[in-house]
C-alpha cells in the first residue's frame, strides 16, 4: 500500500481537494443530524440541547398531514418517473437513427435549450402561458369556442403541469447520456444487420435497446432512490392557495416548518425519515435489478 502511495502520489494529490471538500461540507456536518433526536435550542447549541429521543418522529407520524404529504410526494414522483424516464431514451434512439446531420443538430439544439432556463423563469413562463386572461393556451381554447380555464388554480391539473413542464425542460439534456451509450455500439453490428435485411425497427429492437439497457437500468436505479425527493424549488414556486392540498410535499413542508416556523428539530427528523426511505428504496431496487438483469450500482 505504501509503495503504491509513493508511486502514485501525484494522483492522490490531484484527488486531495475533492476529498477535503467532501469531508468539510458533506461528512463533518452530519453530526447536525442529532438535533432530530433533541429539542434544539440555538442558545444551548446542538450538544447542550436536551435529548427527546424519537418524539419528533412520533409527532410527524401522528400528524394529520402525514399521509397527505406521503401520498402527494409519491404520486408526483412516480408520475414524473413513469412520464419522464422513457422519453429521453426514445429521443436518443430517434436522433441516433437520423442521418441528416443538420436536422439532427437542429433538433439537439432545440431540445437542449430548455435545460438552461432557470426554474424561476420557467415557472413565470408557465403562469403567463396558462393565464386565463393573457395566456396563449386559453386564447387557443377560446378560439375553438371553449371557456378560459384557471389551470394554475385547479388541483387536478397541477401534477400534469408540473411533470410535463419538467419533461419538456429536461428531455434533451437527459438524452445526452443515452446518445453516448448508442455511440459506443460497434458500427459493425448495424452493417451486419443491414446485410441480413433487418429493418430500422429491427435494428432498434435488437441493437439499440440492448445497447442502452445497462445505462437505462443504472439511471432508473438512481431515480428510484430519489422518489421521495421531488424538486423543491419548482414546486414551491408553483404553489397557490387554491391548489395547496395537492401541492404540499415533504420537501416544501420541511422548508415551512424548519425555516419559516423555526422548528429545526422537527424538520430535521422529517428530513431524516425521508432520507431513510430513499436509502431503503435504493437498496431494494438495486437488489432486484441485480437479480433480474445482472446490472446494478454495486
Amino acid at each position: 500500500m505504501l509503495v503504491q502511495l509513493i508511486r502514485d502520489y501525484q494522483l492522490y494529490l490531484l484527488a486531495l481537494p475533492a476529498v477535503v471538500y467532501l469531508l468539510i461540507f458533506n461528512y463533518i456536518p452530519m453530526y447536525g443530524v442529532t438535533i432530530a433526536f433533541k429539542d434544539f435550542n440555538a442558545v444551548k447549541g446542538i450538544f447542550g440541547s436536551s435529548w427527546v429521543g424519537f418524539d419528533h418522529f412520533v409527532r410527524f407520524f401522528h400528524s394529520y398531514q402525514f399521509w397527505t404529504l406521503i401520498r402527494n410526494t409519491i404520486t408526483i414522483s412516480l408520475y414524473q418517473l413513469i412520464g419522464g424516464f422513457p422519453i429521453p431514451i426514445i429521443l436518443a434512439i430517434l436522433l441516433n437513427q437520423t442521418r441528416n446531420k443538420r436536422f439532427k443538430s437542429f433538433v439537439q439544439t432545440v431540445t437542449y435549450a430548455p435545460h438552461f432556463i432557470s426554474i424561476v423563469v420557467l415557472v413565470g413562463m408557465m403562469f403567463m402561458f396558462l393565464s386565463p386572461r393573457a395566456g396563449f393556451v386559453n386564447h387557443i381554447i377560446q378560439a375553438f369556442g371553449g371557456e378560459p380555464i384557471l389551470f394554475m388554480g385547479i388541483p387536478e391539473y397541477f401534477k400534469s403541469i408540473y411533470v410535463w413542464s419538467g419533461v419538456w425542460q429536461n428531455t434533451g439534456w437527459a438524452s445526452i447520456i443515452y446518445l453516448a451509450a448508442l455511440a459506443a455500439i460497434s458500427p459493425e453490428l448495424y452493417e451486419a444487420a443491414k446485410v441480413d435485411g433487418a429493418s430500422k425497427w429491427k435494428q432498434i429492437l435488437h441493437i439499440d435497446l440492448p445497447g442502452l439497457m445497462p445505462t437505462a437500468i443504472i439511471i432508473f436505479i438512481m431515480n428510484a432512490g430519489q422518489i421521495m425527493n421531488v424538486g423543491f424549488q419548482k414546486l414551491y414556486l408553483m404553489q397557490t392557495p387554491l391548489t395547496e392540498s395537492s401541492q404540499e410535499i415533504i420537501s416544501t413542508y420541511i422548508y415551512k416548518i424548519g425555516l419559516i416556523n423555526n422548528e429545526y428539530s422537527y424538520s430535521t427528523a422529517i428530513n431524516l425519515f425521508n432520507s431513510a426511505i430513499n436509502i431503503i428504496l435504493l437498496i431494494l431496487v438495486n437488489y432486484m435489478s441485480k437479480r433480474v438483469s445482472k446490472t446494478s450500482l454495486w
